[in-house]
């Protein structure tokens, strides 16, 4: 029997191990765009995700204020930093396959799953990119604590669709467009060009991940009639827990389709 894509979801969502997630994940995607290369699809279906995703037993999940601060300095501090961005891009593919499951009901065009399979298959690349690095450098995925907070715009938009893309791709993925290039120059400066090459895989393939979220947030209140810049800031405000924080990299930004307007007038400014 011929499983849907939101039951292949869920799947992945409650796979702990996160080489096995990943895995499993991209046996998936495959799947998915095999099937609509041969001019065909996969059915929809409905399936019911989990509040949260499975786990790995490590990394040790700690309060944001709780993380021990990263001196990216030392290979000890780079080794913490790839460990964080291991634990986001982790992250990443549950995001990913949960809006394909959690939002199933929802009608959407095939073009909606296409762009988030393909993001979550990407995101579970650049978790085994990162996952090598820090094997190479004698350490492993739940080796350091991690962020406790991670899943929290998962839990506050799961019924919000429109909510969800604000969010993650349009504010926490949006962010890593931002931080990314000075990382990228830390790991340049040591000579690390396994991390090096790994970083600017995700830095180039992060923008169409923003991308998809503005799409499909400008395509849904086209749908609705509704203006995307006004929903957009009564959301965020609404869903996000703070301000966002210049500087942005508004080149890139503008590259997914988010103009300043739409994140400037919730930055948090000084006096």
């Amino acid at each position: 029997m011929t499983k849907s894509l939101a039951e292949m979801a869920v799947e992945v969502l409650t796979t702990a191990d996160g080489r096995g997630k990943t895995a499993l994940g991209r046996a998936h995607a495959s799947a998915w765009f095999a099937a609509r290369s041969a001019s065909t699809s996969l059915p929809i279906g409905q399936a019911r995700p989990p509040l949260r995703p499975a786990r790995p037993m490590k990394p040790e999940l700690l309060a944001p204020k709780d993380v021990p601060r990263r001196r990216p300095g030392s290979e000890a501090g780079r080794i913490a930093l790839l460990h964080a961005v291991a634990h986001i891009e982790l992250n990443a593919v549950d995001l990913h396959w949960d809006i394909i499951a959690r939002f199933a009901d929802q009608p959407m065009p095939l073009g909606f799953y296409d762009d988030w399979v393909k993001a979550a298959d990407e995101e579970a690349k650049h978790f085994n990119l990162i996952c090598d690095c820090l094997e190479a450098l004698g350490s492993y995925y739940g080796a350091l604590p991690a962020h406790a907070g991670m899943w929290r715009a998962a839990e506050d938009t799961s019924q919000d669709l429109l909510g969800r893309l604000a969010v993650v791709p349009m504010v926490l993925e949006a962010r890593g467009l931002d931080v990314t290039p000075g990382m990228i120059e830390i790991f340049r400066k040591a000579g690390a060009t396994q991390a090096l090459a790994a970083l600017e895989v995700i830095y180039a393939e992060e923008v169409s991940h923003v991308a998809y979220g503005s799409k499909w947030f400008n395509w849904l209140c086209g749908r609705e009639g509704s203006d995307p810049k006004d929903v957009f800031h009564t959301l965020v405000r609404r869903y996000f827990h703070g301000t966002l924080k210049p500087p942005f990299n508004e080149e890139k930004r503008a590259d997914a389709g988010l103009p300043p307007d739409f994140y400037w007038p919730l930055a948090e400014t000084t006096e």
